[in-house]
This record gives C-alpha cells, structure tokens and sequence, in this order.
C-alpha cells in the first residue's frame, strides 16, 4: 500500500443560475448560486472529506487533522471573476461537508468560561478569492486578444462549418425553446445553459420540452468547448486555462513533498474551463475520449501524492476524477501511463508550459505595454498599479519642471507666484472581496513591475 504524502484538488462550482457567456470573447455574465448548487458541494466536501480526511480510508492523508481544521495545512482558493460570488459560495458550502461544525472547536478564557462556536462549532475556514484584475490563474482567457483570435480561428476553421451545417436541423427545433437566443453553433454554450437551467428549475418548461433535445444541445455544447479550450500544441492558445491553473498544481505538489512545509491539502474552486484543459494537456482524453466535454457541476479533479511502496523512495502521482454528484472517482494516467506516474516525471514533461507570472500571461496573450487590455482592473471601476506607477512618475516629472523654472526665474530676478502644482489621481479602490485574505499569495504577481 502508498503513503498518501497529501492531494490536491480542483473543484467545479455546483448548481446556479443561467451563465451567459460572450461567444466572441468569453466575457462572463453574473450569475447567482442556488439551494441546489450548494447542496451539491456541500456533498462533495462530505466524500472529500470521507476519502481523505478519515482514518479508514485507504486514501487517508497521514498525520491531518480531521476533525479541527488547520490552517497551516489546509488551503483554499476561490475564483472571483465577472459571474460574480457563485463559485466563492460554492466553497463556502463545500468546507461544511469537508470541515463541518464540531464540539471541539471552543475556547476557555481567562476567568474559566468555555465558548463554543456558533452553530454547535462551526469551523470557519479562510478562503482566499483570486480576482482576474491582479491574478490571472483562474480567468486568463478573459480581455486576452490571442484567445479571441483563437475563438475566431475556431468558428472559421472547416471542421467547425461542417458540424454547423450537420447542427442545423437541431437549431430548427430548439428555436422555439430558447426566446429568441440566437440559434447558431457559435452560440451553443448558451443555448445549452438555457435549456438545462430552466429544465433544472421550470416544471412547466420541463414538461412541454421535446425528449433528446437536452441530449443533443449538450453534445453541441460540449463540442464547442472542448474545441475552444483545448489546442494541438500543448503549450497553445487553447490550452491557456490549463496552462495558468497548472503553476499551482505544480507548486501544491512540491510543497505537499517538502517535509518541512506543512501544507498537505489545497483545494481550488473555479468554473469548467481549465477541466477541458488540463484533460488534453495531460493526453488523458486520448485514452478517455467522454472527458473531452464539459465537466458536471461539483465535479473534482484530485492530484494525489504518494510515497511509492518499499523498497521504492520516490513519491508517485495518481489522479483521479470525479463528474458531477452522480459518481465516484475513478482512476485516470497521465501521458500514456498505466499506473500512478513518478511525480519527478510528471513535472519535467508539463512545468515548461505552466504560465507562472503575469508577464508571461501577457506574452501569450499579445497584451502589449501599450495595450488597454493590461489595464484589467479598470472593468471593475479599481484603479490598476499600472496608472498607479504612470501617475508617479507624471508627479515626479511635474515637479523637476516646475523646480527648473523657479530657478531659472528667480536667476532673472522675476518673482512670479506659482499655483501649487496638483496631480490628480484615480482612486485606489481593489476590486471587491468576496472572502478572507489569509495572505498574499496570489500566484501570477500583479503588473507593478510594469513601465507605462
């Protein structure tokens, strides 16, 4: 048997309500959670919690804690992007099944009164939001011009045509059924979020809609994804949601490796999109073509470290994935294995693709110096560092001029009053935070090393 060393674990969001998305950009649309949604987190944090935190499971994590968190060895990060607090709520959720209220968790205080938490203990774990305004790990594919023009790319290419003139009996029958949606492939991501939602959460909409037409829409729907954020190359365009989220993933199993690092379990929160990805990155869809869609609300993809069986010394990686409330995990290999591959191995095939900062974000988005799109905060009314350093430097440069002419002016003997100088400066409000800053880890840096 191996030693689980620890894991980490990439969740999808759980039930919420229509998600539109631009089919020329992929700007996202707000969105809001509901009951169901963190019902089925809620019971995804109960299995994690199951597999990895109890002591007869074979996949128990050595030495955690499973009934008062740690903070040391437990953290959480959470996309907070343009569809709002839905994916920050459906971590809230899943940390109650995976660290739910406990009697123990209380405190005695100094004249010898014991305080329990509220709701009989309930354990309040910090999450940390990653905002695409100063971390593009969770959203990179958003105010990013190379992956419009692979999206254009895409809807131009043959094969894309040919499935769209295949699709149009399909766009005939569901016309009546979306209300004026535009019934094209391009627009297949939200056509099927329509239908599924309100098939989800309409009785009346559920029992006039035609059979097979939510089966074709999803097969449509999961066509387009897949042909978007997947590429050929693996370091390509297409890959780009895989490719930012993959830093963590490497940087998680190294300190999950370090003895003297105390982090054993980093759970990340985030939407549907880097799945697709990493599935193709990581040649798993090449044995497993059904991954090659769109992954189900709650579903989880698990990288687990394991210190191989005697008299092995080295520590393994095992994946495993789980779609949706509906199944269990199962086993997946990377790049062609067919067992747990060696963690050395899997870091030296996959690290040089890993988008680790935001200057390398910017270089495989064509984002210039120059270009609009660096100033990512500016959407949310935030000012970002960029105008901050601009501002700076334009006040320095003011107030070296307004010097020299003083002095040149009182060399000629003219005194003449000078209004103080004044720079006016944007606000230097942050985007909202939906959750606890535990600290500031954010894992692409901010743009204040850039030049104006």
């Amino acid at each position: 048997m191996t030693d689980m060393r620890g894991v980490l674990v990439i969740t999808r969001n759980g039930d919420r309500s229509e998600f539109y998305q631009d089919p020329k950009t992929y700007e996202p649309a707000f969105t809001e959670s509901t009951p169901l949604g963190a019902a089925e987190s809620f019971q995804l944090g109960a299995l994690l919690r199951s597999v990895y935190l109890s002591a007869f499971s074979p996949s128990y994590i050595s030495g955690m804690n499973g009934d008062i968190v740690d903070t040391h060895e437990v953290h959480i990060h959470a996309k907070a992007g343009g569809e709002g607090a839905v994916i920050f709520d459906s971590a809230i959720a899943l940390l109650q099944g995976l660290f739910p209220p406990n009697p123990k968790n209380k405190i005695t205080l100094a004249n010898a009164t014991t305080v329990t938490a509220p709701l009989g203990g309930y354990q309040y774990v910090p999450i940390e939001t990653v905002e695409p305004s100063n971390d593009r790990s969770l959203e990179p594919w958003t105010d990013c011009p190379a992956f419009e023009e692979h999206i254009s790319n895409v809807y131009a290419s043959p094969e894309f045509k040919a499935t769209a003139k295949a699709a149009q009996p399909f766009f005939g029958a569901v016309r009546d059924y979306v209300f004026g949606r535009p019934t094209t492939l391009e627009n297949a991501w939200n056509i099927f979020d329509y239908v599924n939602t309100e098939l989800v959460h309409n009785q009346t909409y559920a029992h006039r809609l035609p059979p097979t037409l939510i089966e074709q829409a999803r097969g449509f729907a999961d066509y387009h994804e897949n042909a978007l954020f997947s590429d050929k190359d693996i370091g390509g365009i297409g890959n780009l949601a895989g490719r930012t989220i993959l830093h963590s993933v490497l940087t998680s199993l190294q300190r999950i490796a370090f003895n003297g690092d105390p982090l054993q379990l980093l759970l990340i929160e985030t939407s549907y999109h880097p799945f697709i990805s990493l599935f193709h990155m990581l040649e798993m869809v090449r044995e497993n073509p059904e991954l090659a869609g769109i992954p189900d609300y709650a579903s989880a993809l698990a990288f687990e470290l394991r210190r191989g069986p005697p008299p092995e010394d080295r520590d393994f990686l095992r994946i495993k994935f789980k779609n949706g409330t509906d199944e269990g995990f199962q086993t997946y290999h990377a790049f062609g294995h067919k067992a747990d591959i060696p963690v050395t191995e899997f870091i030296y095939r996959i690290e040089n693709y890993a988008i680790s900062s935001q200057k390398q974000w910017a270089a495989a988005c064509s984002v210039g110096y120059h270009d609009p799109y660096l100033h990512i905060g500016s959407q949310n009314g935030a000012t970002s560092t960029v105008f901050a350093v601009c501002a700076a430097i334009l006040f320095a440069g003011i107030f070296a001029v307004a010097k020299y002419v003083k002095r040149s002016r009182a060399a000629k003997k003219q005194y003449i009053h000078l209004a103080d100088d004044e720079v006016s400066a944007r606000d230097g409000r942050q985007n909202p935070n939906y959750g606890t800053i535990v600290a500031n880890v954010s894992i692409l840096p901010s743009l204040s090393g850039r030049e104006c």
